[in-house]
């Protein structure tokens, strides 16, 4: 038995190490190569090699291929330790890239790990819904406090006009 499996074919891999994987790339969710062969437990190069004997499988909203200045920012960003080897220019798969994995990927691990990553895709989407919705209120109540100050220093001019009147009475010449 697997380390990250219990007896009843649950993997235990944790949600938060699955949801740190997923990156934005071009507007995309995306998940690298290397991360989703280490998740089902294959080489990073039998995977990319599944993925070009089915390539129809793969249109270009599934599958990008990182550029070298985008490999060069992941380097970067993560470290060049983890990279070092690398010969081709990783995958990045999107959600339904992903889906389409577990079609070819064809093993108990694959399709338990993908259920557990279409989780975290469907978190993440949730999140980025509730952050907007929280964004959307909070201009609102922007706008309606920039309002009621607008309508406050209306006030405070008033008053301050009432408490000085005019030494002479406008209008009003003996």
């Amino acid at each position: 038995m697997n380390k990250k499996q219990t007896k009843s074919g649950k993997s235990l891999i944790p949600q938060e190490h699955i949801e740190n994987k997923i990156l934005f790339l071009r507007g995309h969710k995306v998940m690298l190569d290397r991360d989703l062969a280490d998740l089902y437990g294959v080489e990073t190069k039998y995977l990319t090699r599944q993925v070009r004997r089915n390539q129809d499988r793969f249109p270009s909203d599934f599958l990008l291929t990182l550029t070298q200045q985008e490999f060069a920012d992941l380097k970067c960003h993560f470290g060049t330790s983890s990279w070092g080897g690398t010969r081709k220019l990783p995958f990045a798969f999107t959600e339904h890239g992903i889906l389409m994995l577990s079609s070819i990927l064809n093993s108990e691990r694959a399709i338990q790990v993908n259920i557990q990553i279409m989780r975290a895709f469907v978190k993440l989407r949730e999140l980025i819904i509730s952050h907007k919705d929280l964004a959307q209120k909070l201009d609102l109540l922007e706008r309606r406090y920039n309002q009621h100050d607008k309508d406050i220093l209306v006030i405070f001019e008033t008053l301050r006009r009432l408490m000085n009147p005019p030494k002479k009475p406008i209008g009003f010449h003996p």
